[in-house]
């Protein structure tokens, strides 16, 4: 019989391997635009326990959603052979621990909705609901995307919310920025499974018209992303700091063309992860130095 010891030891090494299939580290995708929406519904730094509060929903929901996700497509990614080895598709890890971790992440999710306001808790399970939604998009729909985009962007409109307890057209320019921005590279991401995606059923943009066309579109969406953008400014009237972040942001963006092209797609995880980790700290630390460091 083991000891306590040994099951808590156990406990913590299959909630790491988890977490680690799920990717925890590429929160930051997300986690920076909500505490942007927050230091621009603030002018400036939000109350330190709001920003606890927004770091604790952010990984919540997030944590929530992406787990959620590896469950519902264990059976597609046993097949696909880009994702045959994630722990739930092997048999590594139960579906039953991966359930609970849902429960618990989704608890911390709402505990945070409710220490921060009463909009703020009243919208958390519809923001949930769109979260969890997105992993069956795809079973019906080439826009899941978009849907994808909207499931993220959401992050900005929530962080001025948290700060405010209400909503404006800023955040939501601003979340609109976001939703472009994430629907465009996943479209680029979604090239790696043409094939399978094709073979399985599943609907997606390059699935749909083929990798040329997709990168077309995701060329389109990252150029309304960045339109968005540069009306975040206009709107919030902030200045040149902010602006350069934007420029250095659509640089990332063209670069991310250079790095990967629709007949050369083996540098996409650079592409995606590096280049994308990095738009969404240069856009942040260009608001919030903005905000603080005004003229």
């Amino acid at each position: 019989m083991n000891s306590p010891c040994t099951e808590t030891i156990k406990l913590f090494e299959r909630m790491r391997i988890l977490l680690d299939t799920i990717k925890f580290e590429h929160t930051i995708f997300a986690l920076p635009f909500a505490f942007l929406g927050a230091f621009l519904a603030a002018d400036g730094l939000p109350p330190l326990d709001v920003s606890f509060w927004i770091l604790a929903a952010m990984v919540g929901a997030r944590t929530a959603a992406m787990l959620f996700n590896r469950i519902v497509d264990i059976p597609f990614d046993a097949k696909n052979p880009r994702t045959r080895d994630r722990a739930l598709a092997k048999g590594v890890i139960r579906k039953k621990d991966a359930w609970l971790m849902v429960a618990a992440f989704s608890a911390l999710y709402f505990l945070a909705a409710w220490r921060l306001n009463a909009l703020a808790l009243k919208l958390s399970p519809v923001v949930l609901g769109i979260l969890f939604a997105y992993s069956y998009t795809k079973r019906f729909s080439a826009v899941c995307h978009v849907f994808l985009g909207l499931a993220i962007g959401i992050a900005p409109a929530a962080g001025w919310i948290a700060v405010r307890g209400e909503v404006e057209f800023l955040p939501l320019l601003l979340s609109a920025g976001v939703m472009f921005w994430i629907a465009g590279f996943d479209i680029l991401y979604a090239c790696l499974d043409l094939e399978f995606d094709r073979a399985e059923g599943l609907h997606s943009i390059p699935a749909a018209v083929g990798a040329r066309k997709a990168f077309l579109i995701s060329a389109v969406l990252h150029f309304l992303a960045f339109t968005s953008f540069v009306m975040v400014g206009i709107t919030a009237h902030l200045n040149w700091i902010y602006y350069l972040g934007v420029l250095i942001t659509f640089m990332l963006l063209v670069m991310q063309r250079k790095v990967v092209r629709p007949d050369d797609l083996s540098r996409m995880n650079m592409a995606f992860f590096t280049m994308n980790a990095v738009i969404s700290i240069v856009l942040f630390s260009a608001t919030a130095v903005a905000l603080l460091w005004k003229e």
